[in-house]
């Protein structure tokens, strides 16, 4: 699988939750059009198929990550 360049992943989660503010804050259809491409883009980023997923990958290939932390293994 193609890996996406931290700084496409940073700049992606970084749009994806302002664009997620803003459709909290006015709903407009724009704006979840917008979300659901970046979404989109970050789920193909990352071989996720939804954005909980996509975020939590994404986030944990960017720099300063703690490669360690289990916070997100099921048992």
């Amino acid at each position: 699988m193609l890996m996406a360049h931290p700084a496409v992943l940073r700049n992606l989660v970084e749009q994806y939750d302002s664009l997620r503010i803003l459709h909290a804050e006015n709903g407009s259809a724009d704006v979840r059009q917008r979300m659901d491409d970046v979404a989109y883009t970050l789920c193909v980023s990352t071989g996720t198929r939804d954005i909980d997923a996509a975020l939590v990958a994404a986030r944990h290939r960017l720099p300063g990550a703690r490669t360690q932390d289990d916070s997100v293994l099921t048992a």
